[in-house]
């Protein structure tokens, strides 16, 4: 217990730290990121080469108008196989750019080698001088996902895979209350259904750890729905959530899900944490650092088995590891990357990564640190738009006992 206490008071150390450190960096910069003076914006992007194929002036952008781009979207990773699809970015603002950020819809669809059909849209909009801000992820997917025993220390073996259909939205409105603080009230909806052995799994389904958990806790086996509420506060100093070059963003999200509303099975409570920061190595913001906590703990009832926090499934977090290979009651995660800049127009880049989850489970008698999962990593960046800084994103990623994946995607993991 004592070793524990000491692990807690540590990584309570780091984390503060962390959302320290952009004050430092802010400070530098006359206190503010308001106060600072402007980053040079890179001045080439793919555009302006297709621009200068065709024998046309590149651009130098307005600010007040949308900026679209369209990139196909390949990957590998151990829960999807090769998958490929396209991904779609709009950037956008909604009031005087000089004081409102801006606001961005990203998604897309793919297919993989597994038979799976992925899509998915996320919204982050901000209304004239940032007094509204929508955060929406929604999800429609006929996929299939390897399942495992509880715990950070699950075996390969105890891998049965599990096909499903999958639906989720969840939806937060934020108030601004005071400059860069805001609270917020949404609604969140989770539904998996038409749950079935998946590929060569029939005869696993009976002892699988999916069928073990829905059994043992009174879910029916074909699906389960996840329904309820949640409150949120966010301090966001970021001067861009694309691709920020300074600021903090710090969100604590509770999370109340109701057996019976819109179909919920059970009642149960979730914390989410979320902290980023990044620290310029350059005046310039040529290089730089950026670093990423996340924590998602059940803090009480029972969540069904999909819902449970698990690796990679926020966002693009965990590379180099499929999503749901390790899984339980609570996790904790943190990422530390390297970003700069091959060239001096900002059009290529490169980023290099350390990241790891470790998970608690009730079921498994494991507690938060007494397991790791580390990834490593690198990528390239080609910039897609100069204007919001949205990037084509490659990355290889590696974790342990093999596991690996390849990501081609628009927009930076955090």
């Amino acid at each position: 217990m004592i070793v524990l206490l000491r692990i807690l008071l540590g990584i309570g150390l780091i984390i503060s730290l962390l959302l320290m450190a952009p004050r430092q960096v802010a400070a530098e910069d006359d206190e503010s990121a308001a106060a600072a003076a402007p980053l040079p914006l890179p001045t080439l992007d793919v555009g302006d080469l297709w621009r200068k194929a065709l024998h046309k002036e590149p651009t130098t952008g307005d600010a007040g108008k949308k900026f679209f781009v369209l990139a196909p979207s390949i990957g590998s990773k151990p829960s999807t196989g090769l998958n490929g699809g396209v991904s779609g970015n709009i950037a956008f603002y909604l009031g005087d750019p000089a004081t409102t950020r801006i606001s961005t819809i990203n998604g897309g669809l793919k297919v993989s080698q597994k038979g799976q059909t992925l899509g998915g849209v996320r919204f982050v909009t901000y209304t004239n001088d940032n007094r509204w801000f929508l955060q929406d992820e929604n999800r429609l997917s006929w996929t299939s996902q390897n399942t495992y025993a509880l715990g950070g220390d699950s075996p390969a073996s105890s891998a049965a895979n599990v096909k499903y259909d999958l639906f989720r939205f969840y939806g937060t409105v934020y108030r601004t209350i005071r400059p860069q603080l805001l609270v917020g009230f949404g609604l969140n909806f989770s539904e998996h259904t038409d749950v079935r052995p998946g590929t060569d799994a029939a005869a696993k389904w009976d002892s699988s750890e999916y069928v073990a958990y829905t059994t043992q806790h009174g879910f029916d086996l074909e699906g389960q729905t996840s329904s309820g509420t949640n409150v949120g506060l966010i301090h966001d100093t970021r001067d861009n959530h694309i691709n920020p070059q300074r600021g903090v963003l710090a969100s604590a999200t509770y999370r109340t899900f109701f057996n019976g509303f819109l179909g919920g099975d059970s009642t149960w409570q979730e914390l989410y944490l979320d902290a980023r920061t990044y620290k310029r190595l350059t005046p310039t913001a040529r290089h730089k650092l950026a670093f990423w906590f996340l924590g998602d703990l059940v803090t009480g009832g029972t969540a069904p088995y999909f819902d449970l926090p698990a690796t990679a499934a926020q966002e693009r977090s965990a590379r180099g590891y499929g999503e749901g290979r390790y899984r339980g009651e609570r996790m904790m995660y943190g990422e530390m990357e390297y970003r700069g800049a091959l060239t001096s127009s900002g059009l290529v880049g490169i980023v290099a990564f350390l990241n790891t989850t470790t998970i608690g489970s009730v079921t498994a008698n494991e507690h938060l640190f007494d397991n790791f999962a580390p990834g490593a990593g690198f990528g390239f960046r080609f910039l897609l738009n100069k204007r919001s800084r949205t990037n084509l994103c490659t990355d290889y990623g590696w974790g342990k006992a093999g596991s690996h994946g390849f990501y081609l995607s628009i927009q930076e993991a955090f």
